[in-house]
């Protein structure tokens, strides 16, 4: 026991070296909407909302699953780059690029279908559906920039470099903000948006960041031995099916997960504008600690894939078990804080008292399922490093579709719990996830160690 923490020691230096700037970095995608929620919720009124409530529940799928695509680089560049193979990580840059580009305009055409075709299906308050509608347009278009960013930044991040990304998000949240402010309440002569201001602030904020980011990345000399082979002919079938092979499981991950949310959402709008505006609020607090919890796994993924690619699997389990540690404390702290702040953290986006008396409620349950989902996302990130993506795919299906989903549609709407229903379902989701993912860490873990073993018995 008196050895387990300097043995960890170096690893929780590196690892929170490389996460915190991710972290930060990660959470800009979430401060976004964020902001938009708390500028509309005080602005533009509680139908305006829940408007806010269902368009950004439909767009996090699409979203998520262009965040994830965009992952396939990473552990890539990482392995390549510990084994100092760097003109591959500009070629794999080129792929990326490409392979986002195209995901951005097919993401925003299936949210172009959705706002058209989906929306009226959902039985949603008519009143926040024609907020609604145009609101999620605007928020599709911008996935198109947002990917453009998310390509520089994993191809940064996959080498080392954090802290540029970070910084970009910071600002850009704060030019999101002003335009958001200026535009939903009308500043400066500017006629009143409301809910559409908030949608073309986050456009122009994600434009803004993207080519920031792509400016930085090609004009760095910390990237100019990578990019002598960036170039629109390298992009290849074999590097492009490499990304997606790692990409496409990791989106699909996120994917079953977010999805489950954004169905809980859509649950919760059948049951009326109030419990909606609360779902929002309490699921956006939830997001900032998960995306947080993202950026340790990002960087979990950046670590394991260098110790995974020189076959350092020592380094790796002691890297993993560092990660593991730092989600968990972490995820501890928030959980506190939504104990203890229910009542008041809900006032940070509205003053309807309705609407915060079932916040508060939420809030008590986003607290128990904080170290699960810490622990999943984390156990995600591990794994992908490693390359191993298909069977933690099944397991986010398993979790929040099979197990989660129809439990909290049981307990909420069958038996008539409501609200606090559908979320015990979404603990019960993120908890199972949680424990199988770090089963099967450990599982594999073991599998490549007696591999390792055998071969230097042979040797």
């Amino acid at each position: 026991m008196s050895s387990f923490y300097p043995k960890h020691k170096p690893h929780y230096r590196d690892n929170l070296k490389l996460a915190i700037p991710v972290v930060i970095s990660q959470l800009g995608h979430t401060l976004v909407q964020t902001s938009d929620t708390i500028i509309v919720g005080h602005f533009a009124g509680t139908i305006s909302l829940a408007a806010v409530s269902l368009a950004t529940s439909i767009f996090t799928i699409p979203m998520i699953i262009g965040i994830g695509i965009s992952y396939g680089s990473t552990p890539l560049i990482a392995q390549h780059n510990g084994r100092g193979e760097k003109a591959e990580c500009g070629q794999l840059l080129s792929n990326s690029l490409f392979i986002n580009l195209v995901t951005g305009i097919f993401l925003f055409g299936l949210v172009c279908l959705g706002s058209i075709y989906f929306l009226d299906r959902l039985h949603q308050t008519p009143e926040v559906l024609i907020k609604a509608k145009p609101f999620l347009m605007l928020l599709g278009l911008s996935v198109i920039p947002m990917l453009v960013f998310n390509t520089f930044k994993q191809f940064a991040e996959g080498l080392g470099f954090t802290k540029q990304a970070m910084m970009i998000s910071i600002w850009g949240n704060i030019l999101n903000i002003c335009l958001g402010i200026t535009f939903v309440k009308g500043l400066f002569s500017i006629h009143p948006m409301g809910i559409m201001g908030a949608g073309y602030s986050t456009l122009i904020d994600r434009c803004v960041m993207s080519i920031i980011m792509g400016i930085y990345v090609f004009r760095s000399k910390n990237f100019k031995e990578y990019l002598k082979d960036f170039s629109i002919k390298n992009i290849s079938r074999t590097r492009g099916l490499s990304i997606l092979k790692i990409g496409a499981p990791v989106a699909m991950q996120y994917a079953f997960e977010i999805s489950a949310f954004s169905a809980a959402a859509v649950l919760v709008g059948t049951i009326g504008v109030l419990p909606q505006a609360a779902h929002q609020i309490a699921i956006n607090l939830a997001s900032m600690t998960y995306m947080m919890s993202s950026g340790v796994s990002a960087a979990a993924a950046i670590k394991s894939g260098n110790y995974f690619g020189v076959k350092d699997h020592n380094g790796l389990q002691l890297s993993a078990n560092a990660s593991y540690h730092i989600v968990l404390i972490f995820m501890a702290f928030t959980a506190l804080v939504f104990t203890f702040g229910n009542a008041l953290l809900p006032w940070i986006y509205t003053s309807d008292k309705s609407v915060i008396h079932i916040a508060a409620q939420l809030l008590i349950l986003a607290a128990i399922f904080q170290l699960f989902d810490g622990a999943q996302v984390v156990g995600l990130g591990i794994l992908r490093g490693m390359g191993d993506v298909n069977i933690p795919t099944f397991i986010t299906f398993l979790a929040y579709w099979v197990v989660g989903l129809p439990f909290g549609y049981y307990w909420g709407i069958y038996l008539g719990h409501g609200v606090n229903g559908i979320w015990f379902g979404l603990v019960l989701g993120l908890m199972v996830s949680a424990i199988l993912l770090y089963f099967r860490f450990k599982i594999i873990s073991k599998h490549h160690r007696l591999h390792q073993d055998i071969i230097i018995a042979k040797d």
